[in-house]
């Protein structure tokens, strides 16, 4: 069973595609809009898989994911 603590406990709903979502069968991951986080730090400590850094504390190793997330939503608002 999937843990999506993340999304539920975002305040601004910056995380997706949410399960409602039309593309959310087809996701790879969930991705967090750059554009709309507050870096407010509540989904680091629920993350069930520590995939999830404050802002400046993503290792260096996975920081091209920064830019996969920024893609993934600007591919959406220009499909809408």
């Amino acid at each position: 069973m999937a843990d999506y603590s993340c999304v539920e406990i975002c305040p601004v709903g910056c995380i997706g595609p949410r399960a409602a979502d039309e593309d959310f069968g087809d996701a790879e991951q969930l991705y967090i809009d750059p554009d709309a986080c507050v870096d407010c730090g509540a989904c680091v400590e629920v993350c069930p898989v520590s995939a999830i850094f404050e802002a400046g504390c993503l290792p260096e190793k996975w920081r091209h994911y920064a830019q996969v997330n920024k893609d993934y939503f600007l591919a959406k608002r220009e499909s809408a």
